[in-house]
């Protein structure tokens, strides 16, 4: 539909148009005028049969009466002058109730004698009708006396419609021929006026191909008598105006793109070189960061790891104080025996003093170097961790007692409680140092921080396996919570509460580091202010087991 729409010319649909209107007048027009004529004759051949009916009953009256019908017989003859009349029957009535029977007949010379017509008098009075498809007309009349009224008779008359029927016939084809002669005046009238109109139109049509294909927008269509089509020239020249201005406009607008083109390379060319040179210089500035951060890391990690060696120091002192003490006393106690012993004055009740008081040294000299041992042990794990990058095996709850045992100079003096709920048994394989550096900035960072303004205040550090190779570690405190402004920004950098009074900013950096790089693993914090805080660390560990 759409191929025929696009196919469809402007000079085939007016051809169209004009002579489907021009056939469907003229056919209602032909048929209106076929059927009136027809109307018309067949009105003057009935009036002439009814007229011929009157005269022929009014003349056959008078005869009737006779018993032979020589008479009417002589009388119909006379129809022989009337062309249309092919049969006349004249009945006669014996009595009103008896059936007409024929009394007298007329029958044109080479017309057949018609009979068994009583039935249909009364149908046929005055009524003429078709009959044998049309060749002729059948009617009848009533015969009266006209003295004394009474009805005598019937008169049967037969016409002729061959006149007619050649009348009708002249008309139709009279028709035709004239609805043919007027079909082709107006086709002729309609090729000349759709040149009329489609002439100007298909050569607008052409002008614009031809100012399309040659971009020739200064050209400019003629104009038309015919209004409309003035009209769309008018139309056609104003859009090539336009599109001759919009043509100039984007000359010129591309010419100047040409040249901020051209401006735009060298500037980009230009602030391309700058661009490298600075992003040189950012790259170096930032390996110079970098090799920065990770100096303060690790002057933060040595700074903690001799706050560790100062207190385990200071740890171990008292214990090898006392042993030395304990020592001192047993070398005294010891000359005055061996004095005694050599002079002979050694009595038993000195002896068993001096070995009493000898045994109590003894085990206080053990009791404090053990606890010395224990104590440098711990810290050699803890250092050693905190320096080293393998992975080891270690009891989960074992790494925390060290951790713990190692900040005992610094927690000692505080009421701080710190709670360890973890599987005694659970034992993992991974980076021990990373887990003592977070743990320990953890823990400070509440006692710095969190536990400020406490006196007591509480820590709980649980682990758990969340799965086979991943290990869950929650460190929750219960100290003044985090500022929201704080907490958003407590992983970055040089971020800290205590500016100006001892704090870098770099302890949750620190651990956020270790988790993420070292570890592998995320940390997520929750926090409210004034309801403690919450770091839940997940990281990824290996041959993870408990015993049963």
């Amino acid at each position: 539909m759409t191929d025929n729409a696009v196919k469809l010319s402007i000079r085939s649909l007016f051809l169209w148009v004009v002579m489907s209107i021009t056939t469907f007048s003229l056919a209602i027009l032909s048929t209106l005028a076929v059927y009136t004529q027809i109307e018309t004759y067949r009105n003057e051949l009935e009036s002439n049969a009814i007229m011929l009916a009157k005269l022929v009953a009014k003349s056959a009256s008078t005869y009737l009466y006779d018993e032979t019908p020589e008479r009417i017989e002589s009388a119909l003859s006379n129809l022989s002058a009337a062309e249309l009349v092919l049969n006349a029957h004249v009945y006669k009535l014996q009595s009103k109730s008896a059936e007409p029977q024929i009394f007298a007949s007329y029958n044109r010379e080479g017309e057949l004698l018609l009979g068994g017509k009583e039935g249909q008098l009364a149908p046929l009075f005055m009524t003429p009708q078709f009959a044998d498809n049309g060749q002729y007309f059948e009617l009848s009349a009533k015969v009266f006396d006209n003295d004394a009224n009474i009805q005598l008779g019937w008169i049967y008359l037969r016409v002729s419609s061959d006149n007619f029927n050649d009348l009708v016939g002249e008309s139709i084809w009279l028709n035709i021929a004239v609805a043919l002669l007027l079909l082709a005046i107006s086709f002729y009238s309609a090729v000349r006026l759709q040149r009329v109109v489609t002439g100007p139109v298909e050569d607008i049509a052409s002008f614009l191909q031809r100012t399309s294909r040659q971009r020739d927008y200064s050209a400019r269509a003629e104009r038309s008598s015919i209004r409309e089509l003035d009209i769309l020239a008018d139309a056609v020249n104003v859009m090539l105006f336009r599109m001759q201005e919009y043509m100039q406009k984007q000359r010129q607008a591309e010419e100047q793109h040409r040249k901020l083109n051209a401006s735009l390379e060298d500037m980009v060319s230009h602030r391309t070189t700058a661009l490298k040179d600075a992003n040189q210089e950012l790259i170096q500035t930032l390996e110079k960061l970098h090799q920065f951060q990770r100096q303060i890391v690790q002057n933060e990690k040595m700074a903690s790891l001799g706050d560790m060696v100062a207190g385990v120091a200071h740890e171990v002192n008292t214990p090898i104080g006392l042993g030395v003490t304990a020592s001192t006393m047993m070398l005294d106690r010891l000359e005055v025996i061996q004095k005694d012993f050599d002079n002979k004055t050694l009595k038993a009740s000195a002896m068993k003093r001096f070995l009493d008081e000898s045994k109590e040294n003894l085990n206080i000299i053990y009791r404090n170097l053990n606890r010395a041992a224990e104590l440098i042990s711990s810290f050699k794990q803890v250092a050693v961790d905190q320096t080293s990058e393998s992975s080891r095996s270690f009891c989960v709850v074992q790494l925390v007692n060290e951790i713990l045992l190692s900040l005992q100079p610094r927690l000692k003096k505080l009421k701080h409680n710190i709670n360890v709920n973890c599987d005694p048994t659970l034992n993992v394989e991974t980076k021990a140092g990373p887990i003592n550096q977070i743990l320990i900035n953890l823990i400070m960072n509440s006692v710095i921080h969190g536990f400020e303004s406490m006196e007591e205040g509480t820590i709980d550090i649980s682990a758990e396996l969340v799965s086979d190779n991943k290990l869950k570690l929650v460190y929750t405190d219960n100290g003044k919570g985090i500022p929201p402004e704080i907490r958003k920004r407590i992983f970055d950098p040089f971020v800290t509460t205590k500016r100006g009074q001892g704090g870098s900013g770099l302890g949750m950096h620190l651990v956020y580091n270790l988790v993420t790089q070292a570890l592998k693993g995320s940390i997520s914090i929750t926090s409210e202010e004034g309801e403690g805080v919450e770091f839940v660390i997940v990281f990824p560990v290996v041959n993870a087991k408990t015993s049963e």
